[in-house]
Parts: structure tokens; C-alpha cells; sequence
């Protein structure tokens, strides 16, 4: 262990790597520890790597972020090896966590959060680190404020190069798979594909591999639109995945943050329908009323309305019917039911999972439509079904996922009808067959 690096004096060493080594130092003039990182020696007479690792101090002393380990000098050892002195992160890396085992899901949004933000620093100086990985995160307290900075700028490389790199480079486990094809043509979403990985091992302990498994399936308890941010970032097809680090962020804050409120009248809604819990059954006898292949014929507890629904969304029905109020038409208790796969999820904003609302109005009408955020709405449609004539209103693509709402109102002469809503999973549209399956009791009892 060298006694001095420079005017430094070395205490330890922090650790070492195929190019490198880093060491604790006592900055003694400014009364502060930095991290020392001094180019091995046999790597030293290599014009390439040598320049590669000065490269870093380039990027990072153009980047000069609190997100990033900072470059505070350079130098040359006597030998002719080049060190960097660098931000000493006191509180280890993040790969030092993971070994510890999975991180709580909060705790591993933030942190992801930021490395997806220290990310977007370095490609908003038109760089792309290319080795994201929980040995490259660190973990600095500043006045008794956490940081997360972003280190090891090796591989890192111009963006306006990208469409050149002709050597793989990255760290198996968190590259992109473009990554892994000389002249692949990366761009920033290689670097999200990364913080995917990470956030995955954050939440699992394990990287994710080639199975597309989403973290909930080996951490039961991690909710599904954190499932859907990290799917999206996994994507094998860069033009899936989220377009930038930035994009990443936001989505990780919403994923962070309590589910919104839903707008006033659909939290009327599901309480009118699915509130009592008496009412909420698994495999009851209106489940069990067959009809075409592979779909179930459900109807709610006063016979005067059904719907059939595909098989996979029939596992559990409300039947109570519903307080038309909740759709802006005159209060009182009609007869509906709702029909899902999961009717905890249905009644959550930003649930996934299949089902259809259906409820009776004596105008229905007039019912007031809801407007889905995050959804993109497609033009509205005439509809005739079964006597009913009425409009479908089709929401796609909501949160960036295959999920999608069709809001349909259906009536005779304007007057008596249903109000349907259908939450779909797939990028599919079965809203027109479930259309065909609606049934209306000929007068009220």
C-alpha cells in the first residue's frame, strides 16, 4: 500500500478492479477524505485504456452533478500511472445492500429514482455510462442528507458515437441485449434498460435474466404498476422500453407515490357496488350459468341484468346492484353487478386486472362518462345491441401498458338502458363481444 498518492496520504484501500484500484485518502489541506482511483500497472503503457480512464475525469468534470462522483484532481504517479482523486462516498455501494437481501419496495423506487436521474444528467451531456450496475451506485451523506452518485465512467462513450461501437461492453446481467451486438446502435435507452435490471435486483435480490418474470412473481406484495415501469424498462425492443431516463424517473415517482384519488364519481361507483362485503362472492351460482366456449353468463342479484364475460374475468362477482348517482343520473338503487378477475384491483385507479361494470338506469343516457388520465382516447362509436342503441367511448394504452377502458352507455328510445364500463389487459379489444352478451330483463319487477 503506497503512503502517499500526490499531497495524499493513503489510508486503505476501498477496493479494485480489472483496470484499477481505488484508495481512502486524507485530503490534510482541505480536511476531507477522497477516494483515490490510480490506473493498475499493467494496464498503465496501454494508449486506449490509459486514455479511456482519462476520459472520465472529462465526462465528469463536464457533467458536474451532486448526482455523479465528482473529479476533484488529477495526476501521475512516479511510475507514469495516471489517478483520479474523486468524491469519497462514505456509505458503501449499492451492490453491498442487495447482498443483504432485497430492498423495501420504497426504499428501492427512490433509489432507482435517482440513478435514473443521475442518468439523465450524463445524457443530457450527450454521454452513455454503459455499465450501470449496483457496484457502480453509491451512497454519500451530505449535513445528514443521503445521495445517491452514479460512479465509474470507464465505458462510458459520446452519444453522437453510438451508431459506431463496434466492441461489446457492459456487465452481463444489466446490459441491454443491443448492447451485446457490435453496432448494435445504442442510444439512452440502453442506460434504462439498466436501471430496469437494477430495480428488479433491488426488489428481488436476484437481475432478471430471460424469463420476463416481473418482480411481484418472486416478491408477492410488490404492486403491479411497479411491475408495469419495470417490464417497460426490460423490454427487449429499445422502442418499447421508456424513451429516457427522465421518462423512467416520472414513471418511478408516480409508481412511488399512494395510488391518486379516482375522480368523484367512480369512487361512488365501485363503494355502490363492491362496499359490503357480504356481497363480494368467489364461484357463486351466477358465476356458474354457461354460455358460449370459453365464457360465463353472469347476472346480478335481481335477475335483471347479465352479461357474459371470457372465463379468466369470472372469478368474483358484486351483485347488489349500484346508486345510479354515481354516473351523474337521479340517486336512488338500481340493479348491477360487477364481474372481475380480482374486484380489490378493479376498485383501484390504476388496477390491471379484466372485468366489466354493468349498471340499469331508467335514463340511462344521460350517464356522465368518465375521462381516464394516462389513456389515450380513440373516436367515440354508434352501437345497436340487442334493441339498445348507444356509444362506446375507448380509452388505450393507459400508463403506457397494454390496458384499456370501454365506456358504453346502451338505452331504448333514450330513455331505460345500462351503463357498462369493461377494463381490458390485453392489447386486444373484446368490447363488441361482451356488447353481445348484455341481456336486459323486459320490465322491472
Amino acid at each position: 500500500m503506497p503512503s502517499k498518492i500526490g499531497r495524499y496520504h493513503v489510508e486503505r484501500r476501498l477496493g479494485a478492479g480489472a483496470f484499477a484500484t481505488v484508495w481512502l485518502a486524507a485530503d490534510e489541506a482541505l480536511e476531507s477524505w477522497v477516494a483515490i482511483k490510480v490506473l493498475a500497472d499493467n494496464w498503465a503503457h496501454h494508449p486506449d485504456v490509459r486514455a479511456r480512464f482519462e476520459q472520465e475525469a472529462q465526462v465528469l468534470r463536464r457533467a458536474d452533478s451532486e448526482r455523479l462522483v465528482r473529479v476533484l484532481d488529477i495526476g501521475e504517479l512516479p511510475d507514469g500511472r495516471p489517478y483520479l482523486v474523486m468524491t469519497y462516498a462514505d456509505g458503501g455501494t449499492l451492490a453491498e445492500r442487495i447482498e443483504a437481501g432485497p430492498l423495501p419496495v420504497a426504499a428501492a423506487l427512490g433509489i432507482a429514482v435517482d440513478i435514473a436521474r443521475a442518468a439523465a444528467v450524463l445524457h443530457d451531456s450527450g454521454v452513455l455510462h454503459r455499465d450501470l450496475k449496483p457496484s457502480n451506485v453509491l451512497f454519500h451523506t451530505v449535513r445528514g442528507v443521503r445521495r445517491v452518485l452514479v460512479a465509474d465512467l470507464g465505458l462510458a462513450k459520446e452519444i453522437a458515437q453510438a451508431s459506431g461501437f463496434t466492441v461489446m461492453a457492459g456487465t452481463p446481467g444489466y446490459m441491454a441485449p443491443e448492447q451485446q451486438l457490435p453496432g448494435g446502435g445504442l442510444d439512452v435507452r440502453a442506460d434504462v434498460h439498466a436501471i430496469g435490471a437494477m430495480l428488479f435486483q433491488m426488489l428481488t435480490g436476484r437481475t432478471p435474466g430471460k424469463s420476463g418474470t416481473m418482480p411481484s412473481k418472486l416478491r408477492p406484495g410488490v404492486p403491479a404498476r411497479v411491475d408495469r415501469v419495470v417490464q417497460r424498462a426490460l423490454e427487449t425492443d429499445p422502442g418499447k422500453r421508456w424513451p429516457s431516463a427522465e421518462s423512467l424517473a416520472v414513471a418511478l415517482e408516480e409508481a412511488a407515490a399512494p395510488p391518486p384519488a379516482p375522480r368523484r364519481w367512480p369512487l361512488r361507483l365501485a363503494g355502490a357496488v363492491v362496499a359490503t362485503a357480504a356481497v363480494l362472492t368467489t364461484g357463486s351460482a351466477a358465476l356458474a350459468q354457461p354460455t358460449m366456449a370459453g365464457w360465463q353468463r353472469v347476472t346480478d342479484g335481481s335477475g335483471a341484468v347479465s352479461v357474459a364475460v371470457p372465463a379468466s374475468w369470472a372469478h368474483q362477482l358484486a351483485d347488489q346492484g349500484w346508486n345510479p348517482a354515481a354516473a351523474g343520473l337521479p340517486a336512488g338503487r338500481a340493479p348491477g353487478l360487477v364481474v372481475g378477475a380480482d374486484l380489490a384491483d378493479w376498485s383501484n385507479p390504476s388496477g390491471t386486472s379484466p372485468g366489466v361494470f354493468a349498471g340499469l338506469s331508467d335514463s340511462a343516457s344521460g350517464a356522465e362518462l368518465p375521462a381516464h388520465a394516462g389513456c389515450a382516447r380513440t373516436p367515440d362509436r354508434r352501437v345497436v345491441v340487442d334493441g339498445l342503441t348507444g356509444r362506446v367511448q375507448r380509452w388505450t394504452g393507459c400508463a403506457g401498458t397494454s390496458v384499456s377502458y370501454s365506456e358504453v352507455v346502451l338505452s331504448a328510445n333514450g330513455g331505460r338502458g345500462v351503463y357498462l364500463q369493461i377494463r381490458q389487459d390485453d392489447p386486444g379489444d373484446r368490447t363488441d363481444e361482451v356488447l353481445r352478451g348484455v341481456r336486459l330483463r323486459s320490465a322491472r319487477p
